[in-house]
């Protein structure tokens, strides 16, 4: 039972939660709620890998914070476990999604939203563009239940979706800014601070909603 709450904590089970409930409402829309549950799981199975890995890769400089609500830091499981789970989840969400209701091609698209939070974790975070892949990666979540039904994803839906991620990115960075600063994670946020990056995301919510509009 433990394993597994670290498991849940460890994929940052909140943001997991919200992205595969975005999916799904989506997914009711274009199809209807039978294939819409099928499409949530394998969004769901997609945001797990992006959430293990980021804990997995940012394991070091979490101790050195200290940051105890870390599953990992805090005991509740070690990284040879997590890495056994990644390895297992990363084929299982590709036959999920290419094999679903999302098709070949819906699914080819959500998990190159899949590769771009992978990219985060591992190269995108430490460079002036991190707000590329979380742009690229919530446009291809509602894209490719678009393209699931042979639609062309429609440009309130791949902008706004890029807009709206690219502002859950500086979001997500603030809290943690000042500890990022000192391990040397510089992305776009961190080098503008946290007063240019709260009015950088309330900036582009605005353009967000003006793209929905």
């Amino acid at each position: 039972m433990k394993k597994f709450q670290g498991l849940r904590k460890a994929s940052h089970f909140g943001p997991t939660l919200i992205v595969t409930t975005i999916g799904f409402a989506f997914a009711t829309h274009y199809w209807w709620e039978g294939p819409a549950y099928v499409i949530a799981f394998g969004i769901f199975c997609g945001q797990l890998i992006v959430g293990w890995t980021n804990d997995l890769y940012d394991y070091q400089d979490d101790l050195s914070h200290n940051r105890t609500k870390k599953p990992l830091v805090a005991g509740l499981i070690t990284p040879a476990f997590l890495r056994k789970w990644i390895y297992f989840m990363t084929p299982f969400a590709f036959i999920a999604n290419l094999l679903g209701p999302l098709g070949f091609y819906g699914g080819l698209v959500y998990m190159l939203g899949i590769a771009c939070g992978l990219a985060y974790n591992f190269y995108f975070k430490f460079t002036p563009l991190s707000p590329l892949p979380y742009a690229i990666a919530f446009a291809a979540l509602p894209s490719s239940i678009a393209i699931s039904k042979e639609i062309t994803p429609p440009t309130w839906m791949w902008l706004g979706g890029a807009l709206f991620g690219m502002a859950a990115h500086f979001i997500n960075v603030i809290k943690d800014m000042d500890e990022d600063q000192k391990s040397g994670i510089n992305g776009l946020p961190q080098r503008l601070g946290k007063r240019r990056s709260i009015m950088a995301a309330t900036i582009l919510i605005a353009l967000g909603l003006l793209a929905l509009l």
